[in-house]
């Protein structure tokens, strides 16, 4: 459990620590890139909560969501379309209904409720 908040706390300090500046152009590839990564993280993380993790599906879902979402604004870009806003879309409904769902799941630990709720 501490392990990823070590990391993430490496992470951040690195972060703000190093002067790096990602050029203008591969911005929107890196934009969706972490947002497909925030997706899958919490998906992973709802995926624990609702004790169906699984460490294959969590770190290929991973790779392959960031992969296809730089696919995408690549092909967009190549083709002259705004693909990327698709992608934009689609991850970040996903990442506020995962959101949403843990955090029904942790109001309910946190407050004890005992008859189980159908999640949206």
């Amino acid at each position: 459990m501490w392990l990823p908040v070590i990391g993430l706390l490496i992470g951040v300090v690195l972060g703000l620590s190093i002067e790096f500046r990602v050029p203008e152009e591969y911005s929107s590839y890196l934009s969706i890139a972490v947002l497909a990564a925030l997706d899958t993280i919490f998906g992973g993380l709802r995926a624990h909560l609702d004790n169906h993790f699984d460490i294959k599906v969590f770190m290929s879902g991973f790779f392959f969501n960031t992969l296809l979402a730089a696919g995408l604004a690549f092909l967009g870009v190549y083709m002259g379309i705004d693909l990327y806003l698709a992608a934009i879309f689609a991850f970040g409904v996903r990442l506020f209904n995962n959101i949403a769902i843990i955090r029904r799941i942790l109001i309910g630990r946190w407050f004890g409720d005992k008859e189980e709720k159908p999640l949206p």
